[in-house]
């Protein structure tokens, strides 16, 4: 049994495989609760999101699949929303949408994909403790928004393992601190295992601070393909029963509830 609340549709223009397809894998697999949380539109970057007139489309679509699959394991409808540094770039529509839960997400500095290929030439430029030190307090900026209900993979800044010089603790602490004091859940996100990092989000080092801290947890995918679902799932639950953790969090409209694992 596992529990799996980051994963994506075509609609965001860079996923493969139907929703249905996505919840038979993961029926396979044995997942006991497997969220659809797809990238919700935004005034930026729109070739990697759905667009605002596909949003009740994606909505309905993934209710569908849920009644479909009701008998076998539970569906949860969620986004996975951008938080912009430039309020005016980010869209009530997501923020605000009916639905499960939000991931919210730094993938942005200011209007760097930091995270994407594309633009990797761009941190021969870059003084990476600042980097480090940017990106967790715009994460920060994210958690104090209270718009969202779990922060989506805590240190992505490390994706094309770049590693700051200073204990990366130091900059992931207060944001671990203010998601606890806003009740929300960090993800296990085990994107990072097939990335450069090739390292669970969060590593080893803000996973002990998450679990001195006490902050709830989740677990996802962030599968853009079918060959991903559940893929090193099997290592985050290791990982986090390592450090203490033995309850998950999943979320019905937009309450959490924890689930033993």
């Amino acid at each position: 049994m596992f529990i799996d609340l980051h994963n994506h549709t075509p609609l965001c223009n860079h996923a493969s495989g139907t929703p249905r397809e996505f919840a038979l894998k993961a029926c396979e697999l044995g997942c006991k609760y497997f969220g659809f949380s797809d990238h919700g539109f935004m005034n930026y970057d729109l070739a990697y999101r759905m667009s605002k007139a596909q949003i009740p489309f994606y909505q309905a679509l993934i209710n569908e699949v849920r009644a479909e699959f009701s008998n076998k394991m539970e569906i949860l409808l969620g986004f996975e929303a951008d938080f912009m540094s430039d309020k005016k770039l980010m869209s009530d529509e997501i923020n605000h949408a009916k639905c499960d839960y939000l991931i919210g997400s730094v993938h942005f500095l200011n209007t760097w994909g930091f995270d994407n290929p594309e633009f990797i030439a761009n941190y021969a430029n870059k003084n990476i403790d600042t980097l480090y030190e940017d990106y967790f307090q715009a994460l920060c900026e994210m958690i104090k928004s209270e718009l969202f209900d779990i922060v989506g993979h805590i240190d992505l800044i490390k994706i094309f393992n770049y590693r700051p010089k200073r204990d990366i603790r130091q900059y992931a602490k207060p944001a671990i601190k203010l998601a606890k004091s806003k009740n929300m859940a960090i993800e296990l996100n085990t994107a990072g295992y097939r990335k450069p990092c090739a390292q669970l989000y969060p590593s080893d080092e803000i996973l002990e601070l998450m679990a001195e801290i006490g902050v709830k947890i989740t677990f996802g995918s962030d599968a853009h393909s079918i060959d991903q679902i559940g893929l090193y799932m099997d290592k985050a639950i290791a990982k986090a029963k390592e450090f203490g953790f033995n309850k998950a969090s999943i979320f019905k409209n937009r309450q959490m509830i924890e689930i033993k694992f």
